[in-house]
């Protein structure tokens, strides 16, 4: 491919780009939008289908190790450019160490000590973290309207889960669960900021994509070496169908809707998925793990609804 941008081409790219736009959604980001809420709500339960055998950190290599020959191929297909200079790598490497691996890692051994309910819970926590880091990052300051959507999303989702968090009360595990899955939403925040600022130098999507996924699957295995985690395998439909599941649908195709919403409207509008995917867990808690809905719950759904909605009608000044 003969396509190449130096790192003085990516001077160029940050001095030209135009800030991302903040208006309203058009029928096609809405499109990604409800998608990508889909995707991700039906993620977590997969999730819980990997933790048996299988260490974490190598579930995550064989689950990044798919999807990053398959975003190769995409890269591949679509002629896109994939050759940069060593600046533009490190951005990747960046990427790939935040968002494709260590993000998804700390939630698999969250898994471990919580419910895929709670875990959802978490990370809709990014919602909000990511307006507090645009605003410290790239100084764009949340318009109330965004700001009090978001704490509505937020309090919709305690009120959900209240009941699960007061019962695991005096359960040591569950702190650590809290711990790990705080820690891979923090992870996945400054991934965001990372790929805002990819965005600003108009570094092609799947590209990127591509690079900041082999980049993550080889960052796990390095930390897999290192630490002496065996590489076990689990021949069962069970484990590979929710691999697959979450390397191509989950990752590569979600991912992909993801980072063009964070440039067409935001980080801090894009990251509200993170509040409504776990309304779709909770379906699926409902139908297939007996979830029982509460007051507080039907409370929260409402929140988080009229919360979505603020969200998307706050306009950036």
């Amino acid at each position: 491919m003969k396509s190449v941008m130096s790192d003085s081409n990516a001077t160029t790219y940050s001095q030209s780009a135009k800030a991302p736009h903040f208006g309203v959604m058009s029928a096609s980001d809405l499109g990604l939008y409800i998608l990508m809420v889909f995707i991700w709500g039906t993620s977590w339960i997969a999730m819980t289908f990997q933790i048996e055998i299988v260490p974490p950190l190598v579930t995550g290599v064989y689950r990044f190790a798919i999807a990053t020959v398959a975003m190769m191929a995409w890269a591949l297909f679509a002629k896109a450019p994939m050759r940069f200079g060593w600046r533009i790598h490190v951005r990747f490497l960046l990427l790939g160490m935040f968002i494709f691996s260590t993000n998804f890692v700390m939630f698999y051994y969250a898994a471990s000590y919580m419910a895929s309910g709670l875990m959802a819970v978490i990370f809709s926590l990014a919602s909000l973290i990511n307006i507090v880091l645009t605003a410290i990052v790239f100084g764009q300051r949340p318009t109330p309207l965004a700001a009090l959507g978001s704490l509505m999303g937020f309090a919709g989702i305690a009120l959900i889960f209240w009941p699960e968090v007061s019962a695991s009360t005096g359960n040591d595990g569950i702190l650590t669960g809290l711990g790990l899955g705080l820690t891979g939403t923090l992870c996945f925040c400054i991934g965001n900021m990372v790929a805002a600022s990819n965005q600003k130098l108009q570094l092609p999507l799947i590209s990127t994509n591509a690079w900041g996924m082999l980049y993550g699957t080889l960052w796990m295995i390095f930390v897999a070496t290192v630490t002496g985690t065996p590489f076990l395998i689990e021949w069962t439909w069970t484990y590979w169908s929710a691999t697959i599941w979450l390397a191509i649908v989950a990752s590569v195709i979600a991912f992909a809707g993801y980072l063009t919403l964070l440039k067409n409207i935001g980080a801090a509008r894009a990251s509200y998925a993170t509040v409504l995917f776990p309304i779709v867990a909770l379906a699926i808690s409902t139908i297939f793990e007996g979830y029982q809905w509460t007051l507080p719950g039907l409370i929260g759904l409402a929140a988080i609804l009229g919360g979505n909605i603020l969200v998307m009608r706050g306009k950036k000044s």
